[in-house]
């Protein structure tokens, strides 16, 4: 490092601009060179990624300017999601721990939780279904913001839900939140008021041009067939049989939606809107999966017919 460094400003401002010299991809966490050097350099300093005035003049120490160096050099070399790095990610306001065995958690499910959409949407003491839930954010947040709900948590990875489970003890709610390991309804029991669900949903093309950040992440938690909907068309064709009758489904499938759009014409999909950002998520309602079942099965088990 030859530059005069001395201040956690002046190690802000070079981690950015080598951040942003070194032409990172970013959206684990953040989407721009200065706020992934503000959790680079705050994960090094042993400090929350959250800075004011007072914390710029500190004088970093020449162990903590190691740390810096070592940890901004180690993101560009590697190409690895900061939150991989530091072994953390927020979500929903909350702190979870972060590992390969599972996507780092980025869902825009989150501000639905966050801002009482999910809350107001459920009678009391609520059954919640987390279905892929990898490392149990979108489960333990929705746990932590209805505080009476039941919420079963369920992956097919069992190293996904070694790390959901530290997270379920990190945030004190294991008698609350049931942790399963099902393909998708497999070992599913009982009926839900709420299914919450951000599977995998890429499709090949997409998974082709993948930004290198990306590959560090579990492929089973992204890949899902040609077009992306393999995965959503099992969830959308067995959903109706566990969710209550003034239940609803709440399922992510980002860049292709519009691929679902075109396979089915003759449904009006309801996209949720958000105002922070995400885009992909529908909701359908008890009496909407009633009337599309029919259709989502037959597209499902042609596909499956397909792969035989």
């Amino acid at each position: 490092m030859s530059e005069s460094l001395e201040t956690v400003a002046d190690y802000l401002a070079w981690g950015e601009r080598r951040l942003d010299q070194a032409g990172l991809h970013y959206g684990h966490g953040t989407d721009n060179p200065r706020d992934e050097a503000v959790w680079l350099v705050c994960h090094a300093l042993g400090w929350p990624p959250m800075l004011d005035h007072g914390h710029l003049a500190h004088r970093v120490t020449e162990a903590e300017a190691q740390a810096i160096g070592h940890l901004i050099e180690q993101r560009i070399g590697c190409r690895q999601p900061a939150a991989y790095l530091t072994r953390t990610a927020w979500f929903a306001g909350l702190c979870f721990e972060a590992g390969p065995q599972a996507l780092v958690p980025r869902s825009p499910i989150a501000e639905l939780i966050v801002s009482g959409w999910v809350a107001e949407r459920l009678p009391p003491q609520p059954r919640i279904l987390d279905l892929c839930t990898g490392g149990g954010s979108i489960g333990i947040a929705a746990a932590v913001y209805c505080d009476d709900a039941r919420v079963v948590a369920s992956d097919l990875s069992a190293d996904a839900l070694a790390l959901a489970r530290r997270n379920v003890a990190q945030h004190q709610v294991a008698d609350r939140v049931t942790l399963v390991e099902s393909d998708l309804f497999d070992r599913i029991q009982g009926t839900f008021d709420l299914i919450l669900t951000n599977p995998p949903y890429v499709g090949r093309v997409e998974m082709d041009q993948l930004p290198a950040e990306y590959r560090h992440e579990p492929a089973a938690g992204l890949a899902s067939g040609a077009d992306g909907l393999d995965i959503p068309l099992r969830i959308l064709a067995s959903a109706v049989d566990y969710l209550n009758e003034n239940g609803r489904l709440v399922l992510e499938v980002g860049n292709s939606a519009r691929a679902l759009e075109h396979l089915f014409p003759s449904i009006s999909f309801l996209w949720l809107s958000f105002e922070h950002g995400g885009h992909g998520v529908l909701e359908m309602e008890y009496s909407d999966l009633v009337c599309w079942t029919p259709e989502f099965r037959r597209e499902s088990a042609k596909r499956l017919k397909d792969v035989q």
